[in-house]
């Protein structure tokens, strides 16, 4: 379980279904996909037929799917995480970040058991995370702020759908992870130390298509995108619907979707066209997280960032 695959989401307006009927000379664009909520508007576009034919959606169990597609060139693109673009550009594939679907605000957690009260005592504990995912970075980010390294701590490099059969043995005394496996921790008497929403435009959900994709098949990456905004049109004007729609496809119930829905952005037509801007934030995010990330093993290099973000395949707004 590389991605965390629950819930979570606030709304935005001001979108666009420009461009969704567009058609591309160069074949359909392989889309690589996987349960999570920030990707619900593309479930919905290619259910309600929103998603045209030069897009085919290919779905994965998880992001090593996609990323493992992306490398072996059977995608064109794929629904990833930040962190994990970044990982897939540091093994040779350049790729290119066109829209950003969530922005984690609370999502992800750190639980601990008593007697830990606040960052520092962290310090000899055993901590659980799964360091190839994007709880290995947020575990990074919180030894940050508590102005610890890694050799302060004992990490317990573990899938987090394992981290509460672990905690009932008592082999950890902390877990970095995300729902369902947070509330499962907290029924066993953890508690919540320190979430996303106090390091707030980190963890970013992507959509990103290989360089060669952006450069020869730009209609299909256009009706893509168009395709994302029409969807989360519809989560914004039909949310009722959506809910059961998305508690349907994830399995859950539709309580667990709303409950969750604070935990995650979504953001908007404008709010993308501010994060990927040449000076923006996920640029700027991509470069620090690049840093930790080879610093701390996770990646051999950092990639060179020349143009990482593209807004020009974003649609046009409402008239």
């Amino acid at each position: 379980m590389q991605r965390r695959d629950f819930l979570g989401f606030s709304i935005a307006a001001g979108l666009s279904m420009a461009g969704l009927a567009g058609c591309s000379k160069s074949g359909p664009l392989a889309f690589g996909i996987h349960p999570w909520i920030g990707y619900e508007p593309i479930y919905l576009a290619e259910e309600f037929g929103w998603m045209p034919e030069s897009v085919v959606l290919r779905s994965g169990s998880s992001a090593s799917d996609s990323m493992d597609g992306l490398l072996s060139g059977e995608l064109g693109g794929a629904a990833l995480t930040l962190d994990e673009t970044i990982r897939v550009w540091s093994q040779g594939t350049e790729l290119v970040v066109v829209a950003v679907t969530d922005v984690s605000a609370g999502a992800d957690v750190l639980v601990v058991r008593p007697p830990i009260e606040e960052l520092a005592d962290l310090r000899g504990q055993r901590v659980a995370v799964e360091l190839s995912g994007v709880s290995g970075i947020l575990l990074l980010k919180i030894l940050e702020v508590a102005s610890l390294g890694r050799d302060d701590i004992v990490t317990v490099d573990l899938p987090v759908n394992q981290h509460p059969a672990a905690w009932s043995r008592g082999e950890i005394d902390a877990s970095v992870g995300y729902e369902p496996t947070v509330s499962a921790l907290e029924r066993e008497g953890g508690f919540r130390l320190f979430d996303s929403s106090e390091m707030p435009e980190t963890i970013f959900d992507v959509l990103v298509v290989t360089r060669d994709t952006a450069d020869r098949n730009p209609g299909a990456v256009r009706d893509l995108v168009a395709a994302h905004f029409a969807g989360l049109r519809h989560l914004v004007r039909s949310m009722h619907d959506a809910i059961y729609r998305v508690a349907n496809r994830q399995g859950v119930l539709p309580e667990n979707v709303k409950s969750a829905l604070g935990t995650v952005m979504l953001p908007d037509l404008a709010a993308n066209q501010r994060y990927l801007a040449a000076s923006g934030r996920v640029e700027s995010m991509a470069r620090s997280l690049s840093r930790l990330m080879v610093n701390e093993g996770l990646i051999s290099s950092t990639p060179d960032f020349q143009h990482l973000c593209d807004s020009a395949f974003l649609p046009r707004r409402n008239t």
